[in-house]
C-alpha cells in the first residue's frame, strides 16, 4: 500500500511463505486459495486473520481426503466463519461442513460464524460437500496462528 503514514495498516497483498499448522493438511490450489493473511509478521501488532476461497470438488475428490484440520486447541479465542455464495439465497452454503467442538459433530450447510473458546478441542473440520466456492475467513486474538 502506500508509504503514508497509516498505509501500513492497508493489506493488499499475500503474506509470502505462510507455514502450515501441523494440525492443518497443506491443500492444493484446487482445493483453496488463500486470499489475504495478516498476523504480527506482517503488520507488527495485528492479530491472526485469514481469508481463503473453497472451490467446488467432486464427491469423489472429497471422500478420498482424510480431514482439512485435526482436532487441536488455542489459547485465544477464534472465530471461523464460512459463507455462500448463491446471490439469491445468502444463508446457503453451498455445501456441508463437519465441525467437530470438543468430540460434539455439527453439520453446517447454511453460512455461519463459529466462536471457539479458548481451550476448546475443535476438528476434525472438513468439507463433505461443496456444489459452489465458499468464502472463509479466520480470526483469532493471538499475534501468529501457532
Amino acid at each position: 500500500m502506500d508509504k503514508t503514514k497509516y498505509g501500513k495498516y492497508i493489506i493488499t497483498e499475500l503474506k509470502p511463505k505462510i507455514k502450515a499448522a501441523p494440525w492443518t493438511k497443506v491443500p492444493s490450489p484446487e482445493e483453496l486459495s488463500t486470499v489475504l493473511y495478516l498476523d504480527d509478521e506482517v503488520v507488527k501488532g495485528s492479530f491472526y486473520t485469514e481469508t481463503a476461497w473453497f472451490w467446488p470438488r467432486s464427491q469423489a475428490d472429497l471422500a478420498k481426503d482424510d480431514v482439512d484440520v485435526e482436532p487441536h486447541k488455542h489459547d485465544h479465542d477464534e472465530v471461523l466463519a464460512v459463507f455462500g455464495t448463491d446471490t439469491k439465497n445468502i444463508h446457503d452454503l453451498g455445501g456441508d461442513l463437519e465441525v467437530f467442538l470438543n468430540g460434539e459433530k455439527h453439520n453446517i450447510n447454511k453460512s455461519c460464524l463459529i466462536f471457539i473458546p479458548a481451550g476448546l478441542t475443535h476438528g476434525p473440520i472438513r468439507f463433505t460437500r461443496i456444489d459452489r466456492p465458499v468464502f472463509h475467513f479466520a480470526i483469532h486474538t493471538g499475534k501468529m496462528y501457532f
